[in-house]
C-alpha cells in the first residue's frame, strides 16, 4: 500500500495546530482541543452521568441554570463535565465542585465512556461537536438545552439526535408536534420545568415606602442568522428606556451575553444604552444571577426567548416585543405565550411605561398567566421540578441498564 502522504508535511502541520492551540491563537468559537487525553489511558469516571460541553467561553453562560441541578444531580449519582476546550475547563473548576475534564480525542472519549459505564450523558445546545458521545451506544443521550422558548430554535430538527428530551412543561410537547415531522414528542420528551428555578431561587426584597416600581428589560441577543433574530435592542430600547424612566419606572436592564458576537451593531447598541442607563441613574445587571433580578423586579419586558418561560414562575405581569418584520426576519410560531401575553411593538415601544404601569397596578391578566404557567413549566411549588429532574434521571438510568444489558445478552448469545 503507498504512503498516506507526505509525513513530513502532516507532523508540520500537526504541530502548528498544536502551537496555534497553546498560545490561544485559534479563531473565535473554536475550542482548543487541549486535552487531558495522555493521562486519562486507564482512568474510570466516577458517577453515572457526564455533561458533555464542546464550547469556547463565549458560550459559558448556556451551564448558569444547570449548575444548581447539577449539583444536585452528582450528589445522587455523580456528575463529571467533559469538555473540548482547557480555558472552559478552567473557568469551571472555579465554579463547580465537580470533576471537570478536557477530553480532545474521540477514541479517548469513547474508550472512558465504556470503560467507565457511563449511563448518561446531558447536553444543553445542539453544537455539531456533540457528535462525538453520540456515537456512544452504551448510554443513553439526554437533551437538556439552555431554556425553553418560543424561538425556532425550540423546534430544530436537531432534536431528533438525542435520545430523549428534557422540557419545561406541556407547552414544549405541543409546540414540537405542531411543528417538527417525524418526531413523537409525546414519547421522547420528558416534563421535568425548570429545575433552576428551584435550586437559584431568590427572596424577594423589602420594598422601602416610596420607592419606584421596577422593570426588569431583558433583550436577547441577534441570534446566529437573521430568521431568530428577535432581539429588541436596535429597533426598539432606547425607545422603551426612555418611556419607562419617564413614568416613573425604575429599570434595570439584563443584556444577554453574546450581545453583539455576530453582528457589531449590536455591541454598539448596547454600550449605547448603557450611557442612557448611567445617565438617568438606572442600572445594569451582569454579575448575578438572574433570579436576583427577577425577585426584585415588578414586570419584566423581554423578546421572545426562555426568559419569558422562565419569568412565568414569579407570577408578576410580563410584555414580549414583537421583532422586526422585515423579510426574511424571524417567524413566530402561534403559541398560547404569545398570543395572551400583551405585546410591544416598535410603533408602541415610546408607551412601554404607561403599558407598563397599567399591567402593573392592575394585573388584568393574572388569571391567564396563571393558567400559562401550569402550561410551560408544570408544578411550580418549590422543589417540584428539581424532584421532576432528579426522578427522570433516575428512570432514565434505570432504562439504560435494561436496554444495555439486552445488548449485551445478544452479543454473547451471537
Amino acid at each position: 500500500m503507498a504512503a498516506r502522504g507526505n509525513s513530513l508535511k502532516r507532523r508540520l502541520r500537526s504541530t502548528g495546530g498544536k502551537l496555534l492551540r497553546r498560545f490561544r491563537l485559534l479563531p473565535g468559537g473554536v475550542p482548543d482541543g487541549l486535552g487531558d487525553d495522555d493521562r486519562l489511558g486507564e482512568t474510570v469516571l466516577e458517577g453515572d452521568v457526564i455533561l458533555y460541553f464542546p464550547d469556547t467561553l463565549e458560550s459559558l453562560y448556556q451551564l448558569d441554570d444547570w449548575f444548581g441541578p447539577l449539583r444536585e444531580l452528582h450528589r445522587q449519582r455523580g456528575v463529571t463535565i467533559v469538555c473540548m476546550d482547557s480555558r472552559v475547563a478552567a473557568a469551571l473548576r472555579e465554579k463547580v465542585e465537580m470533576t471537570v475534564i478536557t477530553v480532545a480525542r474521540d477514541a479517548t472519549l469513547d474508550a472512558l465512556i465504556l470503560r467507565s459505564d457511563i449511563k448518561l450523558i446531558l447536553y444543553v445546545n445542539y453544537n455539531p461537536l456533540n457528535t462525538a458521545p453520540l456515537r456512544s451506544r452504551s448510554a443513553l443521550h439526554v437533551s437538556l438545552l439552555h431554556g425553553d422558548s418560543d424561538k425556532g430554535v425550540s423546534v430544530s430538527n436537531q432534536i431528533k439526535a438525542y435520545d430523549f428530551s428534557f422540557v419545561a412543561g406541556q407547552a414544549a410537547i405541543d409546540r414540537l408536534e405542531r411543528y417538527s415531522t417525524l418526531f413523537d414528542a409525546r414519547t421522547r420528551c420528558i416534563p421535568v420545568g425548570r429545575p433552576s428555578l428551584d435550586t437559584d431561587r431568590a427572596t424577594a426584597p423589602v420594598r422601602s415606602e416610596g420607592a419606584p416600581r421596577t422593570v426588569l428589560y431583558a433583550p436577547t441577543w441577534e441570534g446566529g442568522q437573521a430568521s431568530v433574530a428577535y432581539s429588541s435592542l436596535l429597533t426598539q430600547s432606547e425607545m422603551i428606556v426612555r418611556s419607562l424612566v419617564a413614568a416613573g419606572l425604575h429599570v434595570i436592564y439584563r443584556p444577554h451575553p453574546l450581545t453583539g458576537v455576530r453582528v457589531p451593531a449590536f455591541g454598539e447598541a448596547d454600550a449605547q444604552l448603557r450611557e442612557l442607563l448611567a445617565e438617568r441613574g438606572q442600572e445594569v445587571a451582569e454579575r448575578h444571577g438572574i433570579q436576583q433580578d427577577f425577585a426584585r423586579a415588578d414586570l419584566m419586558i423581554c423578546d421572545v426567548s426562555a426568559v419569558a418561560t422562565d419569568w412565568l414562575a414569579t407570577g408578576k405581569p410580563l410584555i414580549v416585543t414583537e421583532p422586526d418584520r422585515a423579510e426574511g426576519g424571524p417567524r413566530e410560531a402561534a403559541t398560547r405565550l404569545l398570543q395572551t401575553t400583551p405585546r410591544l411593538t416598535p410603533e408602541r415601544a415610546p408607551r412601554a411605561g404607561e403599558l407598563a404601569l397599567e399591567q402593573i397596578t392592575e394585573d388584568p391578566l393574572r388569571d391567564q398567566r396563571r393558567d400559562l404557567t401550569e402550561y410551560y413549566l408544570g408544578d411550580t411549588s418549590p422543589g417540584a421540578s428539581l424532584q421532576r429532574f432528579l426522578g427522570a434521571c433516575t428512570d432514565l438510568t434505570v432504562l439504560r441498564d435494561q436496554l444495555w444489558a439486552s445488548i449485551q445478552e445478544e452479543g454473547s448469545a451471537s
